[in-house]
């Protein structure tokens, strides 16, 4: 049972469907299981959360189901200004107010389950949308369903076909929003660049430099931001794109399981950057503007190889550390890289993300960190900066009256020790 008393706990998502929606959800009901749709500010007159959500200029329709209360904005408003007004007014609503929706709020059903939720979904698409679909030679199925996020496969005439995202986020995505309401978003996870007529084609002999996607789709102004020179994406927007939740996407970019390529545009496309992340089964790509304006667009063919890769030297690099002698260690970053046979500028940065990636595998087994054989330069008998700060992310960091030379010490004599035995 949720604690009345505690700190109200918001996280905001946005729409990829809709840039002007955005919904916020809560960790407790807003008022015991009931919902309720205000169009306007006359609607919502009798509700106090409806009253204080419409005084915000720009709030334009609320839509309120258990712990989720769903918030349309005005075009001409954005979301860096209006989400903490939003939210704070949530709050002090749920805590001025033991009925925030009034006392005629109806109640809603929210007993279906993510199993539910996919049958129901299947048999829309099934009855309603792929007889249409047919008819173009195409197909589309769920693949998943996680708390309420439906994961959609196009096949046949829908693969690769520019039409495709304007037939899934317009006449699909409607009828079953229709029909299934508890669906909390709709990703389209089809590898459309393999398909017969790919968003993506390359010019002869140059398979690696995509053209520009036919079609875009708008990334709300608030999910990527330009940062110190870098582009930052927000893990509660891209997460449910690569199939997870935030927590396991800050794990998987820890450890290297999720993959993050920039791009630079060139020719008519310069001045655009083209971002791509891809975990194990599923990719995104955003192109950005030099306004900073962004679309969502179909991840390129050569992105699916990169975190198969990532892995692949993991485990490499695990392998080989554990069959050096003891007099061959510590080593450096750049003996390592060239060990894999990696010479290409970018090569420290690869076998630095695959040696954090083996700390996170040693940390879940309670293991000497391996990493500790690599040095930044030998003869210093120290690791790099970003050893310490990985185990401190872990919760291996330096003990209790521990400086960072006595604690890596320890993980060298510790992983030593582990490699000798293996020998």
């Amino acid at each position: 049972m949720s604690d009345l008393t505690a700190p109200l706990r918001i996280r905001a998502e946005t729409s990829p469907a809709d840039p002007h929606s955005m919904r916020f959800v809560l960790d407790r009901d807003v008022q015991a299981g009931a919902g309720a749709s205000y169009s306007n500010a006359t609607a919502g007159q009798s509700a106090p959360l409806a009253k204080a959500l419409f005084a915000i200029a720009g709030v334009e329709k609320v839509d309120v189901a258990g712990a989720a209360v769903a918030v349309l904005k005005a075009a001409d408003r954005d979301w860096v200004t209006l989400k903490g007004l939003i939210a704070q007014a949530i709050r002090d609503s749920m805590a001025q107010s033991a009925a925030p929706l009034g006392m005629a709020a109806k109640a809603v059903d929210q007993t279906r389950t993510d199993a539910e939720i996919r049958l129901a979904v299947q048999d829309v698409l099934d009855r309603q949308a792929n007889p249409a679909i047919a008819g173009h030679g195409g197909h589309v199925r769920v693949t998943d369903v996680q708390d309420g996020v439906v994961s959609m496969l196009m096949s046949g005439g829908c693969q690769g076909c520019a039409s495709s995202a304007a037939t899934l986020r317009g006449g699909v995505e409607s009828m079953i929003r229709a029909a299934v309401p508890e669906v909390r978003d709709i990703v389209d996870v089809t590898d459309h660049a393999a398909g017969a007529t790919p968003y993506y084609s390359a010019a002869p002999g140059d398979e690696q430099q995509p053209k520009r996607p036919l079609l875009y789709r708008p990334v709300p102004s608030d999910a990527i931001v330009r940062e110190d020179g870098q582009f930052l994406i927000s893990p509660d927007y891209l997460a449910p794109r690569l199939g997870m939740d935030v927590e396991t996407l800050r794990a998987a970019m820890h450890s290297g399981e999720v993959v993050c390529q920039s791009e630079s545009g060139t020719g008519t496309d310069a001045g655009k950057t083209r971002l791509i992340m891809r975990s194990s089964c599923r990719g995104w790509a955003a192109e950005i503007a030099s306004d900073g304006t962004a679309h969502e667009i179909p991840a390129p063919r050569a992105a699916a190889k990169a975190a198969t890769a990532a892995t692949a030297l993991r485990d490499r690099i695990r392998a080989h550390l554990t069959d050096l002698s003891a007099a061959d260690v510590p080593m450096t970053y750049g003996q390592l890289a060239r060990a894999m046979g990696l010479y290409m500028p970018g090569s420290i940065s690869k076998v630095t993300q695959a040696l954090e990636a083996t700390m996170v595998e040693d940390a879940k087994n309670g293991a000497p960190f391996l990493a500790s054989l690599v040095v930044s330069k030998v003869g210093q008998g120290n690791a790099a900066k970003g050893f310490f700060q990985q185990a401190r992310a872990l919760g291996r960091g330096p003990g209790f009256g521990e400086d960072d030379r006595a604690y890596y010490q320890r993980e060298f004599t510790g992983a030593v020790a582990i490699q000798t035995a293996q020998n």
